[in-house]
């Protein structure tokens, strides 16, 4: 069997070392096969090798999505921090985006909890966007192997309220569980009734209520709370998450 270190070799090569590409319909022959979709596929292939190597360290962890411009000053800040920092004493390890927002606040509760705090961050063209309480990290060039690895090693999800990003990944993560590409045992809990309210009512009333897109199964796979605490208790009871089938 092919080791991912034998795998890695194989992929993680030198540019100088890859197959030079030549377009006919080019007079100027290319100087730089960063520029190749060729290029583009073993990076890809790098970044998903070295993200599922990262996160098999983590046997039992939490992911947090959330805005990133909730302030400290936000009682959803303050209760991502103080829910993160309970779990982080429980033993499980606070995954986020490591950047601003709720991400930090779930880096910052594990962290002073003493916990493991993890941050799987974009790199942009200047500067990595990465907050200042995550202990370990691994920066990412595609937003979409970032999302993958966010998805991949969670027992559970912690959605706090936040914009299109954040109802990308929760709407994602529900098509996941509702194909069974993820285990329907794993729980998404929303925090925040006041915000997650039109949403839940929407997805009963009209998306199941009225239309039947989905089975009325489909409604428990997320939970609707007002409190770290009703949240926690949802999370201490999760199973541990066996292999998925992205």
């Amino acid at each position: 069997m092919t080791t991912q270190e034998e795998i890695k070799k194989k992929i993680l090569v030198p540019a100088s070392k890859l197959p030079t590409i030549a377009r006919k319909e080019k007079l100027k022959e290319r100087n730089d096969f960063k520029e190749s979709v060729q290029w583009r596929i073993f990076r890809i292939m790098a970044e998903f090798v070295d993200g599922f190597e990262f996160l098999s360290d983590f046997k039992k962890s939490v992911t947090f999505f959330g805005s990133a411009r909730i302030k400290p000053d936000s009682p959803y800040y303050q209760d991502a921090e103080k829910l993160s920092a309970m779990l982080a004493k429980d033993d499980f390890a606070v995954f986020s985006g490591g950047g601003p927002g709720i991400m930090e606040a779930a880096n910052k509760g594990a962290y002073e909890a003493d916990g493991e705090s993890v941050g799987l961050n974009i790199q942009l063209k200047y500067a990595q966007r990465i907050n200042n309480f995550i202990k370990k990290a691994m920066g990412f060039h595609y937003f979409f192997t970032r999302k993958v690895m966010l998805s991949y090693s969670a027992q559970a999800y912690v959605f706090f309220p936040g914009g299109f990003g954040t109802l990308d990944e929760f709407f994602e993560i529900l098509v996941l569980i509702q194909t069974e590409k993820i285990p329907r045992y794993i729980p998404i809990v929303c925090v925040g009734k006041e915000f997650w309210r039109s949403i839940d009512e929407w997805i009963k009333e009209v998306n199941f209520g009225k239309y039947k897109f989905i089975d009325k199964e489909d409604i428990g796979f997320y939970h609707v709370v007002d409190s770290v605490e009703e949240a926690f208790e949802i999370i201490k009871k999760s199973k541990p998450r066996g292999d998925i089938n992205y």
